[in-house]
């Protein structure tokens, strides 16, 4: 009966051989493209230009890969290494984490966009209670221009008159009377 040592000698024998075999494969279809290269006179360059120069097709997925890794990975496993944009799908290693701090990469963890860098950004929705910039002169309601417009202002042909001439002060809440408040008076 064969020993453990045994086998695994045969096995490093095998790969040695293994391996022999392949560079001797590569060798003659190198010394097989150099003599077309040379029956055809063609160059690396001229082989690089023409290869390079192709853009549809498929890419080899190592090169998908690198240039998306390259391209800004923001979220990596700390287990596996797996690495993830910040775009699309969320993967299951972070989908469930309720602060996904953690797992940001050294780029992304040096530079985190603040909240208010974030809320600069344009087409940003600014949440909470909005500066107004209609008023109803009869009852003093407002309305800030977001969402549906009121009842009051809906049926206006110019919402020019509704205007607050001064835009960028603040009307106190309690002239401010909901379109519930005004169908009860």
């Amino acid at each position: 009966m064969a020993t453990l040592e045994d086998i695994q000698a045969k096995i490093g024998r095998l790969q040695a051989e293994a391996e022999a075999i392949v560079r001797k494969q590569s060798l003659v279809a190198i010394r097989k493209i150099a003599e077309l290269m040379e029956k055809h006179g063609l160059t690396l360059a001229d082989l690089e230009s023409h290869v390079g120069g192709k853009k549809r097709g498929r890419q080899t997925v190592g090169v998908k890969a690198a240039s998306k890794l390259n391209g800004g990975a923001k979220y990596v496993d700390p287990r596996s290494g797996a690495t993830w944009t910040g775009h699309g799908r969320a993967p299951a290693w972070i989908a469930n984490a309720k602060n996904r701090d953690k797992f940001l990469t050294d780029a992304s963890a040096r530079h985190p966009a603040s909240a208010a860098e974030r809320a600069s950004k344009a087409g940003n929705y600014v949440r909470g209670p909005q500066i107004p910039k209609y008023r109803d002169p009869e009852t003093g309601a407002t309305w800030s221009g977001r969402g549906r417009a009121p009842a009051w202002l809906a049926e206006a042909k110019d919402r020019a008159v509704f205007l607050i001439k001064g835009k960028g002060k603040a009307v106190p809440k309690a002239t401010t009377v909901s379109q519930s408040q005004r169908r009860s008076s």
